[in-house]
């Protein structure tokens, strides 16, 4: 299919629907606003059901109800109203359920700002309901890839029963770039033999957290998330092989160190760039094979360092680790450059 412009937003929207889903339950809240706008038309275009929930509480059970059903289903927030929705993740969860989840990143805590940020990380990745429990969590840094992970999503939520969440940024979800967007597909609900259609004869059906006080579910549970851990893990290298700094960042921010990258590359720097798009399995694999390496720069644009304790663990605290930190505002690769200047002097701060 034809190259066309479109909006992060808009992208995911239009590649969901291309993946199947015909369901979707949402409240709006900046800077995800457009994905509700744009599915408030192409739903009813294509014979699916939009709802703008009444609160984002709401919108997630709605969710729970058409997962169960075996419809592809899909929601999207940002950090306060993805906070509303743990409790239904949860369960969906719990209930072994698939589902796509989209949270467009803002900046802060509580209410937050609609600046941009990273501030989502530990609420995504480490999971901000109750119980134990995981989402895969990918975060795309184009709108190609937001669309490319979106199908992605779908189809892994489905293989393993389980919520995927598209942990996107503002400026992802809000810039326009160029897009291939996936041929139109349909999705049949009736395909599993645990989607919910009515009594009628035979055994009930029912999807509820009580599995988890069956007395085999321990064993399944984890030998599930194991695999998932094992078979699952993405991510891109960018000159790791002979590197002595390797920075790690997601999302935006990976775009801004592959600029740093080059810049400190032509300075003489061996420098090099892990970029996750897995944050659940966080891809520990790309870790192992880094002969040269004798320290780790982590950028996100957050106050906190979140995912430089996922990097601690994946290197096995073998060497430094450092950490850039901020929000409100894009960083520039000069910024980045200065602070790999930083390390590379002995003047930076080990973090870890």
């Amino acid at each position: 299919m034809a190259r066309q412009l479109m909006k992060g937003n808009e992208a995911v929207a239009e590649a969901a629907v291309r993946a199947g889903c015909r369901f979707f339950a949402g409240y709006p809240i900046t800077p995800q606003s457009e994905v509700l706008e744009y599915l408030s038309k192409r739903m009813g275009e294509v014979g699916g059901t939009f709802l703008q929930s009444e609160s984002e509480l709401a919108g997630i059970s709605m969710i729970y109800g058409a997962a169960a059903c075996g419809f592809r289903a899909f929601t999207s927030s940002s950090g306060p109203g993805y906070s509303l929705m743990q409790e239904g993740i949860s369960y969906i969860a719990s209930a072994e359920l698939p589902c796509l989840l989209l949270d467009v990143q803002r900046y802060g805590s509580g209410l937050g700002d609609i600046f941009i940020g990273q501030s989502d990380y530990w609420q995504c990745v480490k999971n901000g309901g109750h119980g134990d429990y995981r989402s895969i969590v990918y975060a795309p840094n184009s709108v190609q890839e937001i669309a490319d992970l979106a199908v992605l999503g779908f189809e892994k939520a489905e293989e393993y029963r389980n919520p995927v969440t598209l942990l996107s940024d503002a400026s992802i979800s809000q810039m326009m770039e160029p897009v291939e967007l996936p041929e139109m597909r349909e999705h049949d609900p009736d395909q599993f033999d645990w989607a919910l259609k009515g009594k009628g004869t035979g055994e009930s059906k029912r999807h509820t957290s009580v599995m988890y006080y069956m007395s085999d579910y321990d064993t399944y549970i984890q030998s599930k998330y194991r695999e998932i851990e094992g078979k699952e893990q993405r991510w891109e290298s960018f000159q790791t092989e002979d590197a002595e700094l390797v920075l790690v960042a997601y999302g935006i921010s990976s775009r801004i160190c592959a600029e740093a990258v080059a810049l400190s590359r032509a300075r003489g720097r061996r420098v090099g760039l892990i970029r996750p798009i897995s944050l659940y399995p966080f891809p520990v694999k790309a870790f192992e094979p880094l002969p040269c390496v004798k320290a780790y720069l982590t950028v996100e644009m957050s106050k906190l360092a979140q995912m430089a304790e996922d990097v601690a663990l994946a290197s096995g605290m073998k060497h430094p680790i450092y950490t850039k930190t901020g929000g409100t505002a894009l960083y520039d690769s000069a910024e980045v450059c200065g602070e790999i200047e930083a390390v590379l002097s002995g003047e930076a701060k080990e973090a870890f």
